[in-house]
């Protein structure tokens, strides 16, 4: 993107907003009615020429003829030129060349139209861009289960191999990673389609999130032979820690979303912890009843001030060359925009925190307060 919109793009709002209050020194209906003034002047100074030195006055309407035909032509290549440069841009864009941007070098209507246009190519180019990386990743990731699953029964049907529990275990871990990329893919249609309706209940937050922990754990060790699918780690090194505090803490929540939340965050945060790290979740109360604080922190190397507002963009990888440790894929780089889709429904807030080490994202969920709908 190009930094200089950045602040334009993010607040639509303020495009063609006139620093003169309302009333341009440039705008085309200045020039119009410059135009006229002129016109006028040129008419009756010729006039009173001709009355002072008695020249006939079809000379004068001559005269005065070519020299307004010469003026409106310069204001109306001044009006039109432009509008023929962003006649060629928006032929570009259609044609799928989101690369060429109108001169922004107007300080009138004209000059507000090439910024909106230069803007909606911009979006358009961040939209083409986000498409071909979501088919590169998703094949990327469909490759890998779909070749492990084929070795499989093809081994099995050549009689290499025998239909045995290990063997359809294994056949069975990959049909549970295909199952995973598509519900990455259905949360990414239900977060495209609008609200989905929350089944809220108050829950006890400690043996909650022991068992996202732990099956975190599980998951990541009976993968830990096979490369992992739909951006799930691998890694077995890394540490989960709990801190839940008070102990008998209790959130009111939907906790199927909670638990993708949850999930994603651990999942990123150990990608991007380093050989033998620690993850810790930390829980405390929030200031509304049954509200929550959610806090997950790592001990990678952390996401620069400048980009806290992009990690939870779809697509989103990192632009780290080597973010992950061993053992962990670069995923969809999905899971941050569906952990801040799923705080969207709760009425909560999600987002980067100043941290000493590491990253340190912070969740806060609204607990009975009203939740939009």
């Amino acid at each position: 993107m190009i930094e200089g919109r950045e602040a334009a793009r993010r607040s639509p709002g303020t495009l063609g907003e006139d620093p003169w209050g309302g009333v341009r020194p440039f705008s085309i209906k200045t020039k119009l009615g410059t135009l006229v003034v002129i016109s006028v002047l040129i008419t009756t100074g010729l006039s009173m020429i001709a009355v002072h030195t008695k020249t006939e006055l079809r000379f004068i309407t001559v005269f005065s003829m070519i020299a307004t035909l010469l003026i409106t032509q310069f204001v109306a290549h001044s009006l039109t030129s432009p509008l023929d440069e962003m006649n060629a841009v928006a032929r570009s864009i259609a044609q799928g060349d989101y690369t060429r941007r109108v001169r922004e070098n107007r300080r009138d209507e004209l000059g507000d139209l090439a910024q909106t246009i230069n803007v909606m190519a911009d979006e358009l180019e961040a939209q083409d861009q986000q498409r071909k990386e979501l088919v590169a990743n998703v094949s990327h990731e469909l490759r890998t289960p779909i070749a492990g699953l084929r070795a499989v029964l093809e081994n099995i049907v050549d009689g290499v191999t025998e239909a045995d529990p290990e063997t359809m275990r294994t056949a069975l871990k990959q049909t549970e990673r295909l199952g995973r990329l598509v519900e990455t893919l259905l949360d990414l249609s239900r977060l495209d389609n609008g609200v989905v309706p929350l089944k809220m209940r108050r829950f006890e937050v400690w043996p909650y999130l022991s068992g996202v922990l732990k099956e975190a754990n599980m998951v990541a060790s009976a993968r830990a032979g096979i490369a992992s699918g739909s951006g799930s780690h691998t890694r077995t090194d890394v540490h989960l820690h709990l801190d839940v505090s008070p102990p008998e803490l209790t959130a009111h929540a939907d906790p199927e979303r909670i638990h993708q939340v949850v999930a994603n965050l651990i999942d990123n945060a150990v990608k991007h912890s380093p050989p033998h790290g620690r993850v810790t979740v930390k829980a405390r109360r929030g200031p509304q009843p049954e509200s929550l604080v959610l806090e997950v922190l790592d001990e990678g190397p952390g996401i620069p001030r400048s980009d806290w507002h992009r990690v939870f963009e779809r697509f989103n990888r990192g632009a780290v060359t080597r973010p992950h440790g061993p053992g962990s894929d670069g995923g969809t780089g999905l899971g941050l925009a569906i952990a801040r889709w799923a705080v969207d429904l709760h009425g909560g807030r999600i987002g980067v925190a100043e941290s000493d080490r590491g990253c340190r994202i912070i969740v806060t969920l609204p607990g009975l307060t009203s939740v939009p709908g």
